[in-house]
């Protein structure tokens, strides 16, 4: 039956049960309640049904894996949804804040950190096995040359640790890249702090064209005259703080004044 569902699903599914447990124990007894996205063929789901501590459910998007975890998991039944993640409403899940874990899908993770942005307030924290490369781009620290736009987006919600490296050998088929398992905490920011429109401009901005200072990236929005000891930098050697600190800059009603008298 499992060689049957791997057969039409087409996807890379984790063999190695180890790897699964250690996995599921990477979660911190943040909350109760825990979501699976993309449980594929069960490994890390029976491990986390077997966490006395935890309710579970699983969402995924395949009948034919939906079908299999059903037949595999016969009294959770209920707690298995066939679904899309990127379009169900997060308060359906559960009532209450829950954490979130899954081997995601590489070519939708960002997709999926997004959702997560945006429902921040119901997920405290988030263990995930994704590609090595957009793992150590999320966790990186300023100054690195992986840091980017989606690091300092999560970064400003999210504390973030690089927890291990998982090998190509433990998936069946085994992929062409390494993978590693993240876990995102929530911080206690609950404000930006700033404009969020104008932040995200400045962030995104900044990096699509990361080779050069923010005096030359945010030109387009930037208001005439503005200056900023920040602007001399590129947009990796600034952190969250420091990007906020820049928008509340170009906002404050002083240096506006200024502008429109210059």
């Amino acid at each position: 039956m499992e060689i049957q569902a791997k057969k039409y699903l087409g996807q890379h599914f984790l063999k190695d049960r180890n790897i699964a447990q250690k996995i599921a124990e990477s979660l911190l007894p943040v909350t109760r309640e825990v979501l699976e996205i993309g449980p594929g063929t069960g490994n890390l789901t029976r491990h986390l049904l077997e966490m006395p501590r935890l309710s579970v459910k699983a969402i995924e998007i395949d009948a034919e894996a939906v079908e299999y975890l059903h037949a595999t998991f016969p009294t959770h039944r209920d707690n298995i949804i066939r679904g899309d993640f990127l379009k169900e409403e997060l308060s359906g899940y559960f009532p209450v804040p829950f954490s979130i874990i899954g081997n995601f899908p590489y070519n939708i993770s960002s997709q999926i950190f997004f959702k997560i942005l945006s429902g921040r307030e119901w997920i405290p924290q988030v263990v995930c096995m994704i590609q090595k490369e957009v793992a150590e781009r999320l966790s990186s620290p300023p100054g690195n040359k992986s840091y980017g736009i989606l690091s300092v987006l999560l970064q400003t919600y999210y504390t973030i640790e690089y927890l291990f490296t998982v090998h190509e050998q433990v998936f069946d088929p085994p992929p062409r890249v390494k993978s590693a398992v993240i876990r995102l905490t929530r911080n206690t920011r609950e404000q930006l702090g700033c404009n969020e429109k104008l932040f995200l401009a400045v962030v995104k901005n900044g990096f699509n064209q990361r080779r050069k200072t923010l005096r030359n990236s945010l030109k387009l929005v930037l208001p005439g005259g503005f200056s900023s000891d920040k602007l001399s930098l590129r947009p990796e050697q600034l952190g969250v703080d420091d990007f906020i600190a820049l928008c509340n800059e170009i906002e404050n009603p002083i240096n506006r004044l200024l502008h429109a008298t210059i």
